[in-house]
């Protein structure tokens, strides 16, 4: 029995450094999407923020990927940041025809503004969503400090009015984290510190959590949002978690520890065996898949 009634998954799934952790032992580049959802059902797709797949990587990813798994790509920073939204229509259609192939394995397409967009461009951002094509699901994730607190409703009030689920990002770990880790201090530095909006406006709630550089001080977070996720679950929605670290070699073990605590609370399957923890029999079977 696998993952069942929501999504979750890691940032990338390409993760050399997980060879022996996540991965069998040796494993080439080209297995590790195959191993990788093995275990987890959906992935974040932060490569096309920067450069768009070939066609030829888009079939193959379908082929690799069971039914049940979703690709949640990021919209290209040439849309979000560069141009911000403004005479975007013939890269948002090459982004969204490059991967349309992918057809039932795409889940939300998630649109993630720089910090400079703040409300006062809301209208750009409704013209936008309202732009988009009807048939693929989306989400917004926002960093400027106005769309927080009590100045948060309009922003909702318009995605829920389009269908379109907010990016909730979670950074209250990494942040607490008092360490001296390179990786923890980079990764501060990179992003954002902002309260974190626990509301939803559509049906597929996508979280976006950074953990504590040590897996065991994350926990009480955690708890928390299986607490939550657990009561989304209840109303009929949909969620995708997705799980990083500092470094993100230990955003599998932090996605593992989460779906124990939420199995606990709600029914959503049996987490899969790590390819690197299967016995050799098991492995040799996944090597076939």
């Amino acid at each position: 029995m696998a993952l069942s009634n929501y999504y979750l998954g890691c940032p990338i799934w390409a993760n050399k450094d997980w060879i022996g952790e996540l991965f069998m032992d040796r494993t080439p580049a080209r297995d590790f999407l195959r191993q990788y959802a093995s275990v987890f059902n959906t992935v974040e797709g932060n490569a096309t923020f920067y450069t768009l797949p070939s066609r030829d990587s888009v079939d193959r990813w379908k082929g690799e990927t069971p039914d049940d798994f979703r690709f949640c790509f990021k919209f290209p920073r040439s849309i979000s940041h560069d141009r911000k939204l403004v005479e975007a229509k013939e890269p948002t259609s090459e982004f969204l025809d490059r991967l349309a192939p992918l057809e039932d394995r795409l889940g939300p397409f998630f649109l993630q503004l720089p910090p400079s967009y703040g409300p006062n461009l809301l209208p750009g951002l409704e013209q936008f969503l309202r732009s988009l094509p009807s048939e693929f699901k989306y989400a917004v994730e926002v960093r400027h400090p106005e769309f927080f607190g009590d100045s948060h409703a309009p922003l909702d009030d318009l995605l829920a009015s389009l269908g379109v689920d907010r990016v909730i990002f979670d950074t209250r770990g990494l942040h607490r984290a008092q360490t001296v880790d390179p990786a923890a201090v980079e990764a501060r530095r990179k992003k954002p510190d902002l309260p974190v909006s626990f509301s939803t406006t559509a049906t597929h709630p996508f979280i976006r959590f950074i953990g504590h550089p040590v897996v065991e001080e994350t926990l009480p977070l955690l708890d928390e949002w299986a607490g939550i996720t657990a009561e989304w679950l209840a109303e009929g929605k949909t969620p995708y978690i997705f799980m990083h670290a500092p470094d993100d070699f230990y955003a599998p073990r932090l996605a593992r520890h989460f779906h124990r605590i939420l199995s606990s609370r709600s029914v959503v399957g049996e987490f899969p065996e790590f390819p690197a923890e299967q016995t050799e029999s098991n492995q040799e079977q996944l090597s076939l898949f």
